[in-house]
């Protein structure tokens, strides 16, 4: 594919919703979840969208519906499935500077977040998303913040992903790279710890696009994302623009 065609789709990313954003997919049920899917039901290829621990924000599934809106040149159905099952964490826990505060957040990352069971989760979603969604041929997933940590590991060998994404990963841990493959995306804010993104990077053997949004705190490109800020809405959308150009490429 010429480098001028991904370009010519990425450029046409629309502005951010800054508030009251109207959502352009439906939710259905996926293995027992409530999950929002947008995009052509005609499409053959599919983006599973792992959202940060926010669940569903207006800032994600307006990211949602970029990815599979915006480029007419590559058609995605794009699902988010409610992997935390409607147990949302407190907002107030951040940032969680108090001992209080820690205590309650490993819980909520022990229990309804728990990501080796989030990972099974994933597993048992792709096998009934093929179930659902046969015309999809072909598999990429996005993950966000405690979402990356999920897509990076379900990302290892044996994957249904054809390529995959993290936006402010959380847990970033460079030997979760070594078994991976497939293209992967990273994108981290000036949050995340630069040794261990790079480190990441460099453990990774397949194709990939590292970068850092040096102004941009953790959660820019999802529930944390204030698009009231015009800097932060312009890097939001170059975020999903980046995102964009680099399924285009490998899905």
């Amino acid at each position: 594919m010429a480098d001028n065609e991904r370009s010519d789709a990425c450029c046409t990313v629309p502005k951010a919703i800054v508030k009251d954003y109207a959502e352009k997919g439906k939710y259905i049920t996926v293995d027992g979840m409530q999950t929002y899917v947008t995009g052509s039901s005609s499409a053959t290829t599919g983006i599973l969208f792992v959202y940060d621990i926010f669940r569903f924000s207006p800032q994600g599934i307006q990211g949602a519906d970029i990815l599979a809106h915006t480029d007419p040149s590559h058609e995605y159905q794009v699902f988010v499935p409610d992997f935390l099952r409607g147990q949302n964490i407190d907002p107030g826990l951040f940032p969680p500077d108090t001992e209080e505060k820690q205590q309650k957040m490993n819980e909520f990352i022990g229990g309804p977040a728990n990501i080796p069971k989030t990972v099974d989760k994933v597993s048992a979603t792709m096998k009934e998303l093929a179930q659902q969604a046969p015309g999809i041929k072909k598999w990429g997933a996005v993950g966000f913040c405690w979402g990356g940590k999920v897509v990076v590991l379900a990302s290892q060998e044996g994957t249904p992903f054809s390529a995959a994404a993290e936006a402010h990963p959380a847990m970033v841990a460079p030997d979760d790279a070594k078994g991976i493959t497939i293209p992967v995306c990273v994108l981290a804010s000036k949050d995340e710890n630069p040794d261990d993104v790079k480190a990441f990077g460099g453990a990774l053997t397949g194709k990939k696009h590292i970068e850092t949004f040096g102004d941009q705190v953790h959660g820019w490109m999802g529930a944390r994302a204030k698009l009231d800020d015009q800097r932060v809405k312009s890097e939001y959308e170059r975020g999903y623009k980046v995102l964009l150009d680099f399924f285009a490429e490998h899905l």
